[in-house]
């Protein structure tokens, strides 16, 4: 399955939600909970230096297991995703730490979700700051973005793990986890 989705940055949560309820008329899909996800890789970093990336996600008592291949080029992000849930993260993460991975980057959001047509708008606020995610078909990812006010010169395609280097680069701090 290929996954296509763009973040935008916003002042708070609040305003976020108020233009998604408003201007996109998107409909509430899932409560604001705190979402910890997990990057594995091997200890030669082979899923990295393909530009892939596996993670273990955890919520509310819940796990799922995400890879996500190589992200394609384009004014989005757009790349093969395959996810499952898991019974018991923990011991899926024995599993995964016998079989040779380990986690080199853990990062904690809260995450509240929207739908509308057929795309998912979700408030991901993080240690870094307020971004909305918007996934779905391109079409209706550009008119949510539209309608929440945003060009495409606004659309950022970069992963959180990325965006938290360049925040510690600017803020002349020592990257480590991005934890509350």
């Amino acid at each position: 399955m290929l996954e296509r989705e763009i973040k935008l940055r916003f002042a708070s949560a609040d305003l976020a939600r108020q233009q998604i309820l408003s201007s996109v008329a998107a409909t509430p899909l899932r409560a604001r909970r705190l979402q910890q996800d997990s990057l594995l890789d091997t200890a030669g970093n082979q899923l990295r230096e393909r530009g892939s990336a596996l993670r273990v996600r955890s919520e509310n008592g819940k796990s799922l297991l995400t890879f996500k291949g190589p992200v394609q080029p384009g004014a989005m992000k757009l790349r093969e995703e395959h996810e499952t849930s898991v019974a018991d993260g923990a011991v899926l993460m024995t599993i995964l730490a016998v079989l040779g991975f380990g986690v080199w980057f853990r990062y904690e959001k809260y995450r509240e979700e929207f739908s509308a047509q057929d795309i998912v708008i979700a408030i991901d606020e993080t240690p870094i700051g307020v971004f909305v995610e918007v996934e779905g078909s391109e079409e209706h990812i550009r008119g949510a973005a539209e309608a929440l006010g945003k060009t495409s010169d606004e659309f950022v395609t970069a992963s959180y793990r990325s965006l938290y280097l360049e925040h510690c680069r600017l803020g002349g701090v020592q990257p480590t986890d991005m934890l509350f």
